[in-house]
């Protein structure tokens, strides 16, 4: 059955990518969507196996793959709970992404190559969460990051999606590179690369030291930081992540794919794999805590001020990520794992939504060319309530005797992370999570606000319409412009991307958005469910003690004591996440629909603080002064100083020269007259016959 699930998106992506127009559109989709629809169909009996109990670890032979030295390395399929929950997940969402996309890209020529590129995302995701040792896993890595450069680049007509793919995979592979070291000091310290036998091996290196870089350093913590590093890479936490807003230059459903299901949960997914290294080094766990609470507050900052629709979702799964990473750091891996699950419908449903949005509005992505659209699109302003109801964390507490909390999947995810980062004693952490949840539901009411309530600010002349998107593009399309390039200085103007909602005229003219087709509103209603119900009814699994030991089995390192700890905390810290929720939704709802003209007088009194936000904290500006520029003066001056004035100044255009030279010598001979040959001839026999003498 693992065969299967992970091998059918392989043949798949193999026959629509080689068979591309030979085969058709059609048939391309119907076997890359078909081959998902099974791996799902075969994922969840395998998940839900493990949540009865009845399943244990097995691990599946597929063939012996590299001997060298001591290093033997076998290519096996490994499953346990933690991989059962990422096969839903993958197989889940990569499914129904498919299914979107035969409605989202009907209008895109070269369908074929783009399915093909999501059944090789897929593949290369399943290959990660089954690895048995590092080096597979590494392959799986390696994978995801070769797709996600393609899928990003899918419009490779656009410059701006040209350099939004080259910026992910550069920004990898610093990431990667610790990764590798990782690997290498891990073989050196254990001498294998099979993660259960480096799992068994490591509580006994506790203590011990390693020389790198010409000092003595704790050995598992070199090795857990070296990892961390590739994670910090694969999931965009603070100082890699500058790659990930860009990456919304691909197709929304790559967006989905990437944020929700795929590349930027193997980070979160490595740490919880290797989760008892990481409890060896409370060093490594210190770092991870407190880049991860850094990340979830940054990206909350940051996604208040942004305009583009995907954009806003892109740093709001950045921030998410981080409450992923400093639930890890507290040592809370069956909480971090939750709300990588709940994440993964809710944040799915919100990318999709906001497809389907861009598709009603003829491919415009600025949110402030928004406004009155749930009359207009209703199945999708439902489906994106859900998926807003569920990230902000709507929900009821356990308190004053209600045994049982209630609520959307965000509601008992974030905020059992939220709890246990108090009940871990991480006081940054938890302010960090508490801010960042009411920055999350700031800016998530705002986009549901700018888009589906407030007067419609559509272009009411069809001219005006036409050159609007002469100057800035059709949004998600691949076949033009980009309306928003991806380093462009967004920080002119707070209307940089467009009219502000005073210069825009009101009224709908002749223009009127549209519902999507059933296939992209299947897939809606699906993670709609998902978005209401997978926090409620798989809460006890994860994070409860009793049941959440029972369910992991080894898979994790399970803190029991954290778990029990994390129920046995204030009242205050439990009603935290809830109160700055309804506090986050009251300013969104006075500034966007009480007070329209607010936030333009805010940015207007506070440019510099609104110029830091639009800017994204100039990380891009600054990586471009540190190392773009340096990495250029030095391509400049090793192109013209030592490629063209020395190497072909004395190499290759050097002797080009001499034989030229020696060329045009000995052409001064050659001048068709019979005495001059004569003349040379007699030179020459003097010269031999004066050799032979003196000789």
């Amino acid at each position: 059955m693992i065969l299967a699930i992970v091998f059918l998106p392989l043949l798949a992506a193999a026959i629509a990518g080689f068979g591309n127009k030979a085969i058709g559109n059609v048939p391309a989709k119907v076997v890359t969507t078909g081959a998902l629809f099974i791996s799902c169909a075969l994922s969840w009996p395998i998940f839900i196996g493990y949540l009865s109990g009845a399943n244990v670890a097995t691990v599946t032979p597929v063939l012996h793959w590299i001997t060298s030295g001591t290093m033997s390395v076998d290519w096996a399929l490994r499953v346990d709970s933690l991989t059962a929950i990422m096969l839903v997940v993958i197989t889940s969402v990569s499914a129904l992404v498919h299914l979107y996309s035969w409605g989202y890209m009907s209008e895109e020529p070269d369908q074929p190559r783009f399915f093909a590129y999501l059944c090789l995302f897929t593949f290369a995701m399943l290959m990660l969460v089954t690895a048995d040792n590092l080096v597979q896993m590494f392959f799986g890595w390696e994978g995801v990051g070769l797709a996600s450069y393609l899928l990003i680049g899918f419009w490779f007509r656009k410059p701006s999606a040209n350099a939004a793919a080259i910026k992910a995979f550069v920004v990898n592979r610093v990431g990667d590179l610790g990764f590798m070291l990782g690997i290498f000091g891990t073989f050196l310290v254990f001498g294998t690369v099979s993660i259960p036998a480096i799992l068994a091996a490591a509580p006994g290196m506790a203590g011990s030291t390693i020389g790198f870089l010409g000092y003595r350093f704790d050995t598992m913590t070199v090795l857990c930081l070296l990892l961390f590093v590739g994670a910090m890479g694969k999931s965009a936490q603070l100082g890699l992540h500058t790659w990930l807003p860009d990456a919304m230059e691909g197709p929304t459903p790559v967006s989905a794919l990437i944020h929700a299901a795929t590349m930027v949960t193997a980070g979160v997914f490595m740490v919880c794999r290797l989760s008892p290294m990481f409890e060896t080094s409370p060093t490594a766990l210190a770092v991870i805590t407190v880049i991860g609470a850094c990340t979830c507050f940054f990206a909350a900052t940051v996604g208040t001020v942004q305009t583009d629709i995907k954009r806003v979702i892109a740093y709001s799964t950045c921030s998410q990520l981080g409450y992923m990473f400093f639930a890890a750091g507290v040592g809370a891996y069956g909480a971090a794992m939750f709300h990588l699950f709940t994440h993964a419908f809710f944040k799915a449903l919100l990318f999709l939504g906001a497809g389907s949005v861009i598709h009603a509005m003829h491919h415009e992505q600025d949110m402030r060319y928004y406004g009155g659209l749930r009359r207009h699109i209703p199945v999708t302003f439902w489906a994106m309530m859900m998926g807003t109801l569920a990230i902000t964390g709507v929900g009821i507490p356990a308190l004053f005797g209600n045994p049982m909390a209630f609520g959307f999947a965000g509601f008992h995810s974030k905020d059992a992370i939220i709890e246990v980062a108090y009940a871990g004693g991480s006081g940054f952490a938890f302010w960090a999570g508490v801010i960042a949840a009411l920055l999350t539901s700031f800016y998530s009411w705002r986009l549901m606000f700018l888009t589906f309530w407030g007067k419609p600010r559509w272009v009411a002349s069809e001219h005006i319409q036409h050159a609007l998107h002469d100057a800035h593009g059709h949004g998600d399309h691949g076949l033009t412009h980009d309306p928003h390039p991806a380093n462009e200085d967004a920080g002119d103007e707070p209307h940089v991307h467009g009219p502000s909602q005073e210069e825009l005229p009101e009224g709908t003219g002749g223009y009127h958005p549209h519902e999507s087709p059933l296939v992209m509103l299947i897939p809606l209603i699906v993670l709609s469910i998902g978005a209401i119900a997978a926090g409620f009814v798989f809460h006890g699994w994860f994070i409860e003690p009793e049941s959440g030991e029972s369910y992991w089995k080894g898979a994790i390192a399970f803190n029991e004591h954290l778990m029990h700890s994390m129920h046995g905390v204030p009242v205050w810290v439990k009603l935290s996440a809830t109160v700055v929720m309804l506090l986050g939704l009251l300013t969104a709802y006075l500034t966007y629909i009480r007070a329209p003209e607010f936030p333009a007088k805010f940015a207007d009194q506070f440019r510099i603080l609104y110029r830091f936000l639009l800017n994204k904290w100039y990380f891009d500006e600054i990586y471009h002064f540190l190392f773009v520029r340096p990495a250029f003066a030095i391509g400049r001056f090793l192109w013209h100083r030592g490629d063209e004035k020395t190497i072909d100044r004395f190499g290759p255009n050097g002797v080009a020269w001499l034989i030229q030279q020696g060329s045009k010598g000995a052409a001064r001979f050659q001048t068709g007259y019979l005495y001059s040959y004569a003349f040379v001839m007699l030179i020459g026999l003097t010269a031999a016959v004066t050799w032979a003498i003196l000789g």
